[in-house]
């Protein structure tokens, strides 16, 4: 099981080679009947601000940031099913969570978005600016790729990867003290911030263990470079620098080079918690980058 948790390791740290306090206003819960996917909270009033945490992650993450943006909009918080806490759901997962937060948007007929995504949330934030053009105005990728797939498994076509694989079966087999074990070796190379590594392996560990397997098969399967053309907003794309921040800028130059309405920003000494790692720079850059969308 020691290679078995190398392995996984090594997916994480590549991942991240491409790649909570409360709001004075008051907050609100909006469950969307079943088990559903996605569990929205909001804070605020105005035109929306939608923020998409990554894989396992709660969208209390997001709870800082809200505080340290000048922009005054009503701030949606997301989170999944099969994490934090929220039931599990059927299988693709992926596809689920991404039609369940457009039929949202449709729903709630909500207009001039603004999406950040981290990692996951950033595949998120691509797929849904790609399929509703018109309701979104600025999208903020932070530490996803397009394609991970592509630079974790070269070559490795998605139509090789399946749920029911013996690598998915010892994953689902893995008794708590070894799960505990690698999440924690996980959460420590996803952040240099010390004080947040329990907070992510926590997040792991109240993991539904099927969403958390078949999930992230749903993540490795996924390619939106052929929908990157489709995405007309301005984007912002910040990438971490950690362990090496000239292949990490060239991974993410490659994969969104048909992204027309880009820009490219690379954290210093960052793991993929960009947030946790450089919060006083992340707050700035997003803020400098939102400057237009106050109104």
């Amino acid at each position: 099981m020691t290679k078995l948790i190398k392995i996984i390791l090594i997916l994480f740290i590549a991942t991240v080679v491409t790649n909570c306090s409360v709001s004075k206003d008051k907050a609100t819960t909006v469950e969307t009947q079943q088990p559903e996917p996605i569990k929205i909270e909001t804070i605020g009033k105005g035109k929306p601000i939608f923020y998409l945490p990554g894989f396992t992650v709660s969208g209390s993450i997001w709870k800082e940031t809200v505080e340290n943006l000048t922009l005054k909009r009503k701030s949606y918080l997301f989170s999944y099913a099969g994490f934090n806490g929220n039931k599990s759901i059927e299988m693709p997962w992926y596809d689920n969570i991404k039609s369940s937060i457009i039929k949202y948007i449709k729903d709630n007929d909500l207009n001039e978005i603004v999406i950040i995504g981290h990692s996951m949330g950033g595949n998120l934030a691509v797929d849904i600016a790609s399929e509703l053009p018109n309701k979104v105005s600025k999208i903020i990728i932070v530490e996803a790729l397009p394609c991970m797939r592509e630079v974790m498994m070269p070559n490795v076509p998605a139509e090789s990867l399946f749920y029911e694989s013996p690598y998915n079966k010892q994953m689902l087999e893995m008794d708590e003290a070894q799960f505990k074990n690698m999440a924690s070796m996980m959460a420590s190379n996803m952040t240099l911030n010390k004080e947040k590594r329990d907070t992510l392996t926590n997040w792991i560990l109240e993991a539904d263990r099927k969403t958390w397997v078949y999930g992230y098969t749903d993540l490795l399967k996924l390619d939106l470079r052929n929908v990157l053309s489709k995405v007309k907003c301005e984007t912002l794309i910040l990438g971490a620098s950690f362990p090496d921040v000239k292949i990490a800028k060239k991974n993410y130059e490659d994969q969104y080079s048909i992204l027309s309405n880009k820009t490219i920003i690379m954290a210093s000494n960052s793991k993929h918690f960009i947030m946790f790692d450089q919060p006083k720079w992340f707050y700035e850059t997003i803020n400098d980058f939102l400057v237009n969308e106050k109104k």
